[in-house]
């Protein structure tokens, strides 16, 4: 039905073209989508390694139509406790329809390889990682719907291959969610998961704790690199929405739009 995260050629890491990834779409048979390509910064890499050209997200997406399927334009941003003038400049690149805030690094290592888990138990990384979310949802206030909450669950060097549990972390977790509710900020759940640690990142416990804490927007992402996985599990992650809240979210101008399942 919708898939409101994914990342073509246009990301420094994605490796499908904006009409393959589009012709996939179709297949899978989605109703609508949007492109959510990078802009994250890291001090090892070259300066904007990270982050896509302005001109060639334009050029690839300004002009992308295909029957049957809407196309929105977003981005995915990388949140730091202290980049929030950096985004405010990001944001003027273009309009966009939506924006993830997400969480990839803590301090200046990136969650997803070695360095970061050298000398941690999983619990330890866990712990480290949501007070980093929490660090930068508290500071931003810029972003629609934070992706991919437990990401580095999908890590291949998390020694238990196993997703984050709400349970072991909940007053983090809860404090996090606390923070989205009274922003008016969304919830992604995140399908890239499934089949690499076992569950949606993060799980339906989140959701039905988020309602709980007073959050309203949801929405639905792939996370698709490839366009293999665009679509992949997204329309089971509707129907986890559709019972705990009822509808899924997309965007439109920055703006929600609840659609009842």
């Amino acid at each position: 039905m919708f898939d409101y995260h994914m990342h073509s050629t246009v990301s420094f890491d994605g490796r499908g073209r904006p009409e393959e990834m589009v012709r996939a779409a179709q297949a899978a048979g989605l109703k609508e989508i949007c492109f959510t390509d990078h802009i994250d910064y890291d001090i090892h890499s070259a300066p904007n390694a990270m982050a896509f050209d302005t001109d060639v997200y334009n050029a690839a997406y300004d002009h992308l139509e295909a029957e049957g399927l809407k196309i929105r334009r977003g981005m995915e941003y990388g949140l730091r406790p202290h980049n929030q003038e950096q985004f405010l400049k990001d944001l003027q690149r273009r309009p966009f329809d939506f924006v993830l805030g997400s969480v990839h690094f803590v301090g200046d290592l990136d969650v997803y390889y070695a360095e970061f888990w050298k000398d941690k138990s999983v619990a330890e990384a866990e712990k480290v990682f949501l007070e980093e979310a929490l660090s930068c949802v508290q500071a931003h206030d810029q972003f629609d719907v934070l992706a991919h909450l437990t990401f580095l669950s999908k890590s291949p060097c998390n020694k238990t291959h196993a997703r984050l549990q709400y349970a072991p972390h909940r007053e983090i977790v809860d404090e996090i969610l606390r923070v989205l509710a009274q922003k008016g900020k969304g919830l992604e759940m995140n399908t890239s998961g499934i089949d690499r640690c076992g569950g949606y990142l993060p799980t339906a416990d989140f959701f039905r704790r988020f309602k709980e804490l007073g959050g309203e927007i949801v929405t639905v992402g792939s996370d698709a690199h490839t366009p293999d996985r665009v679509g992949q599990y997204t329309a089971d992650a509707c129907a986890v929405l559709a019972d705990i809240f009822g509808y899924v979210c997309t965007f439109e101008n920055r703006k929600p739009i609840f659609h009842k399942l």
